[in-house]
């Protein structure tokens, strides 16, 4: 730290328009110090070691060396926490989501000097770079290196080869809460699962531009199929939807059928969508037929979902805090005795699965 609770920062921006609003909010934000700025990448790594920064702001599209190659370039050299500032376009998105799985820690809308600046900057940036400064880098990457080498836990098969849910499955749901570090830990996990498996449903916190490119980038790494929810979907096995950023996801009974609902609203949770809005409408459809999972993430959504779950005879399963890049939201969950086990991220498929294939999974065997 540059002085006694001060975060220092570093900003990478090709534009000086934007370099001089992000080290303005910065500026202005109790607790915090801009060190450095830099207009491109090399700029940034021959400044690193001289300035030591708590936190860095990388833009992820500039000239002579762009923000993938830098965020490589300034983790191998230190394990500085980085926050991406990315334009939201769908190459954005998809670059962002390249630099989470690369170890980058959080990202930021870039502003526009439109009419979300000011919120952007003044609220998001400065809880994201405290956020930020509070992980810890070294130990992030040495999970993503051990999760890397380490061949995952074949998930159980109950009828192998068999692509469609029979009757031990029926009726069954998956719901899932995660935040910051998500993106990397759904790719790792949906590698895995294998069908049969009874319909998914995912809160992962992330903008409207970014959660059609991640579902598309999930659905690319494994056998399920995986998209963005829309309003009205019929829930069927072997799928798997991703809430659409902005908007939250439930779902309700129509007849004897289960559909998606998609709809704006106002945060809940400090989230929009809310794991907690997902996980309590499934615990009242579902039941005990309802398994949540709670992962990765920062702040508390999904602790009250999880305990609807588990009010309702439904099982929780929680992210463990060796594989977690933020023991957050599962942490919360778990010391408020919301979740059932705990799970390695690499366990963490083959629990699922052996989960879903129970019949009393709270009264049968540890799975």
């Amino acid at each position: 730290m540059t002085g006694q609770n001060e975060i220092g920062v570093l900003v990478v921006d090709d534009s000086a328009v934007v370099r001089s609003l992000i080290a303005d909010s910065i500026a202005a934000t109790p607790g915090m110090k801009v060190i450095g700025t830099a207009g491109d990448g090399q700029l940034a790594l021959a400044v690193l070691d001289d300035l030591r920064p708590d936190v860095i702001t990388l833009d992820i599209r500039m000239p002579n060396m762009d923000g993938l190659a830098t965020l490589d370039a300034i983790l191998s050299r230190r394990p500085v926490p980085v926050v991406m500032v990315s334009s939201f376009t769908t190459v954005g998105a998809n670059l962002t989501l390249a630099a989470l799985d690369r170890g980058a820690v959080d990202y930021l809308e870039k502003p526009d000097r439109g009419s979300d600046t000011h919120a952007i900057l003044r609220g998001e940036l400065p809880r994201k770079i405290r956020m930020a400064a509070g992980v810890d880098v070294g130990r992030i990457m040495e999970i993503r290196r051990a999760r890397k080498q380490q061949r995952p836990a074949s998930a159980f098969q109950r009828c192998p080869g068999e692509r469609t849910c029979g009757p031990e499955l029926a009726g069954k749901c998956i719901v899932i809460g995660v935040s910051t570090g998500g993106p990397p830990a759904l790719a790792s996990l949906f590698q895995s699962l294998r069908p049969p498996m009874p319909p998914i449903l995912v809160v992962q916190h992330m903008p409207a531009t970014f959660t059609k490119p991640f579902a598309s980038r999930l659905d690319s790494l494994g056998e399920l199929t995986v998209r963005e929810a829309g309003n009205g979907e019929l829930l069927k096995p072997n799928h798997v939807w991703i809430a659409p950023g902005g908007q939250h996801l439930s779902i309700h009974r129509f007849g004897a059928s289960v559909k998606t609902v998609v709809r704006p609203g106002t945060p809940v949770s400090g989230h929009m969508p809310s794991a907690d809005v997902l996980m309590k409408s499934a615990a009242e459809i579902f039941g005990p037929k309802c398994l949540g999972v709670i992962m990765t993430g920062m702040g508390r959504d999904g602790v009250d979902g999880c305990g609807a779950i588990r009010t309702a005879g439904g099982y929780v399963l929680g992210q463990d805090e060796a594989s977690s890049d933020v023991y957050g939201m599962n942490k919360l969950a778990y010391l408020a005795g919301h979740v059932d086990r705990q799970f390695s991220l690499t366990e963490m498929a083959s629990a699922l699965t052996r989960c879903v294939h129970a019949g009393n999974r709270r009264t049968s065997s540890n799975p």
